[in-house]
């Protein structure tokens, strides 16, 4: 996206609004209870990543706050499943970019508005963040109660972005009958609440999505 372009997202969004920071739910995994923070959401192969994260777009976007997907130019959901799955699509701003550096600084940008109730970020195979850009993208998730979702592809046994991840999880996909399955998302790390817990939701499998 050009640059005007993502000024003009930036500036049509100049009314801030004071949003609820209380201490989210423990042991959730819902837009309310992670709350503003920079958290990671990562699986490998045919792992549910985009079903996970659609869910918390959902979520947001039924509260009335707005919502931005950021990507490199590598790939990107399939429009159809995701309207079928409850995303408002006009209401969803994507932005394609080159690099990963840039897709970050495009989330440092509208971070740092505080108009947004969800960023999410796909960063692909990005192993790891410098710690300036950590600490940039988690002062102003706390700031604003923005939470700033990245996308990762990787196994359990990597680490996470680095040590100012609040939270990390794992999907995975559990296969039932009559094409229905269950994503699961397998907490490996949670800086306010300890690890080593899930949380599931049923669903349906339409074909693009993974």
């Amino acid at each position: 996206m050009a640059k005007t372009a993502l000024g003009a997202i930036v500036s049509g969004s100049q009314i801030l609004r004071q949003r609820n920071l209380a201490e989210p739910s423990p042991r959730i995994w819902t837009s309310a209870a992670l709350g503003g923070c920079l958290a990671e959401l990562s699986g490998t192969g045919m792992a549910p990543l985009l079903t996970a994260a659609f869910s918390l777009v959902v979520q947001v976007q039924q509260q009335n706050e707005p919502v931005v997907w950021i990507t490199s130019n590598a790939g990107i959901f399939f429009p159809p499943d995701v309207a079928k799955g409850g995303t408002d699509l006009d209401a969803l701003p994507v932005i394609r970019l080159e690099t990963h550096q840039q897709c970050l600084k495009a989330t440092e940008q509208l971070a740092h508005s505080g108009a947004f109730g969800l960023l999410v970020v796909d960063l692909g195979r990005c192993l790891a963040l410098s710690m300036s850009v950590q600490s940039r993208l988690a002062e102003q998730a706390m700031k604003h109660g923005t939470l700033i979702l990245c996308l990762t592809t990787k196994t359990d046994q990597q680490p996470s972005l680095g040590s100012l991840v609040s939270i990390r999880g794992q999907a995975q996909r559990v296969r039932h009958r009559h094409g229905l399955f269950s994503y699961e998302v397998c907490v490996l790390k949670d800086k306010r609440h300890g690890p080593g817990w899930s949380a599931q939701e049923c669903c349906c499998g339409p074909d693009g999505m993974r």
